[in-house]
């Protein structure tokens, strides 16, 4: 139970790093085109990258008739899961989800797909 609370704990902290790492990004790259970063959501634009998520999740998709609908709904969330699924061959600590001997093989395998 512990070893799933620290793997949670260290999932929801590189997600808002990445989202705050990402809007970062954005400010610098409008400081170097003299403009002002996005600062459209809350204070100093904070918010904005969880504003550019719900934006993604509400998005109509483009299909045509001939588009496997399952396929193009499930990608995305599969995409998703084999980056979480990552995390926990890095050990952290003693105890780990998968065997010792093989995390570099699942390491690559996971990262190719």
């Amino acid at each position: 139970m512990k070893f799933i609370m620290n793997y949670l704990l260290i999932l929801i902290s590189i997600l808002i790093s990445v989202a705050f790492y990402t809007i970062l990004e954005r400010k610098i790259l409008g400081y170097i085109q003299i403009r002002k970063g996005p600062n459209k959501v809350g204070m100093l634009g904070i918010l904005q990258p969880f504003s550019d998520a719900m934006k993604l999740f509400n998005k109509n998709l483009l299909t045509s008739e001939n588009t496997n609908f399952i396929i193009s709904y499930i990608t995305p969330a599969l995409s998703f899961l084999i980056s979480m699924m990552i995390i926990p061959i890095i050990s952290f600590n003693n105890m780990s989800l998968y065997d010792n001997k093989h995390n570099m093989l699942l390491f690559f395998i996971l990262s190719s797909i």
